[in-house]
């Protein structure tokens, strides 16, 4: 097991958004969130992410509590990508990679040596941004943008990988390639994934599990097709639904809205 929440619950000041979920993210899985707008998917990451703290429960990793660790001693061992990234976007590609080796650097150690080089360069090379390695990152088209920032990521050796909504700013063609990355990155490197995702299409496509969260709460975890059910889909997202084999696999048809709303 790699990372789990027991009864975690976390908010904004004196609001209780998320409340005592308990899910795991096992070692080289997939797992996508899932919800509707305001369920408090982000709200969760944001939580196990270390961005908000808990008000009750917790978020383990390997048996450590998130919250009460180290952020170096976290940060070798899990990688977070927000939705909106807030670097510097006037450094190369070069340089914001770097950054990702941070964590495995004591603060008087300034240079890298040249066991951090050849990560840096591997993170580079296996999300194809080497070519780029020279480019301000300002100048980076959106799903280049966004491959960066997971080189980033991937520098940080971390086995474990956190994205809130990756794909949101990217057309199509940029989200099939991005997301075509991380499942190759999931099977390849064998790390595991945590997706907070608005499309239920692509969470079906790519997800190991789907975790399908509603006003905070946790009303199912399985495997797409035993979680994007007509009576699930429902419930979460008030839509009327009908599961279909396609040439990518399972996919979800929106067949009508519902008249009313599920309690």
């Amino acid at each position: 097991m790699n990372l789990i929440t027991k009864d975690f619950s976390t908010g904004y000041k004196d609001e209780k958004i998320i409340k005592d979920i308990s899910l795991s993210l096992d070692k080289s899985e997939w797992l996508g969130i899932i919800g509707a707008n305001g369920s408090g998917k982000s709200t969760f990451l944001k939580g196990i992410s270390r961005i908000l703290k808990p008000y009750s429960g917790g978020a383990y990793f390997n048996g450590q509590n998130i919250h009460l660790s180290s952020t170096k001693e976290i940060a070798k061992a899990i990688a977070v990508l927000p939705q909106q990234q807030r670097s510097n976007l006037s450094l190369t590609v070069y340089e914001l990679v770097s950054l990702g080796r941070s964590p495995h650097k004591d603060w008087w150690q300034l240079d890298f040596n040249k066991y951090d080089h050849s990560k840096i360069e591997q993170s580079l090379e296996l999300t194809d941004m080497t070519k780029f390695k020279d480019k301000s990152v300002a100048n980076l088209s959106g799903g280049q943008r966004q491959r960066a920032f997971l080189a980033l990521a991937l520098a940080q050796n971390a086995k474990t990988l956190l994205l809130d909504e990756p794909t949101t700013f990217l057309d199509i063609n940029y989200q099939l390639q991005f997301l075509d990355l991380l499942k190759r990155l999931n099977i390849e490197q064998e790390i595991a994934i945590m997706t907070v995702i608005h499309d239920v299409n692509l969470a079906a496509r790519y997800c190991d599990r789907i975790a399908v969260i509603k006003e905070g709460q946790l009303i199912a975890i399985d495997k797409p097709r035993d979680v994007l059910t007509k009576e699930i889909m429902i419930k979460a997202f008030n839509v009327e639904t009908s599961q279909v084999e396609t040439p990518v696999g399972l996919q979800i048809c929106t067949i009508k809205s519902c008249c009313f709303q599920e309690k």
